[in-house]
């Protein structure tokens, strides 16, 4: 059971980092197409960089869940907290950088990106094994971050507030140009 878990979760890795990298690029190849937006970066944004993890990881969840969900019932908390994880290292290891610098550098930001990909499925991982934060009210409260995360991406997407953390800092725009 434990290797098939190493397996599920290193797919998952895999999978978040490949399509993460893709949605970069979507909203442009599409054509500013209006579903794009709600799953892919509109621009860049440390936000919208955040959602280039949390779509994959959102969807990865989905299919887990549905053909692992009763080996593991801790899954969905797990997930929460595992997505919360990797969502908040990436505007802290960021901005810590780039403040301590003064400048960003693209292939840090691209190592950012997989940094926390890593730890956020690291963390699942150890959380799955131990069988941590496996009660009902738990699972409740994991199926409800994550739906209200996917929420809050699509809804910022379109209506971002006007602070530093969805501010393009090539355009200087706010949500979609």
């Amino acid at each position: 059971m434990r290797r098939k878990l190493f397996f599920w979760e290193l797919g998952g890795f895999l999978f978040t980092g490949a399509l993460g990298t893709l949605l970069h690029f979507v909203y442009e190849w599409s054509g500013g197409s209006v579903l794009a937006a709600c799953a892919s970066s509109v621009n860049e944004s440390t936000w919208e960089h955040m959602k280039l993890l949390f779509v994959p990881l959102f969807l990865f969840s989905v299919v887990q869940a549905g053909l692992l969900g009763r080996n593991y019932p801790n899954l969905l908390a797990v997930r929460a907290v595992s997505v919360l994880t990797g969502l908040v290292l990436i505007p802290v290891l960021f901005y810590t950088y780039t403040g301590v610098l003064g400048r960003n550098i693209t292939w840090v930001d691209i190592a950012i990106f997989f940094l926390a990909d890593l730890a956020a499925f690291v963390l699942d991982f150890a959380l799955l094994r131990r069988g941590r934060l496996s009660s009902g009210w738990m699972q409740i409260l994991g199926l409800a971050a994550l739906w209200g995360l996917a929420f809050c991406f699509v809804w910022c997407t379109f209506r971002p507030p006007c602070l530093p953390l969805w501010r393009d800092p090539v355009s200087g725009i706010y949500g979609i140009p």
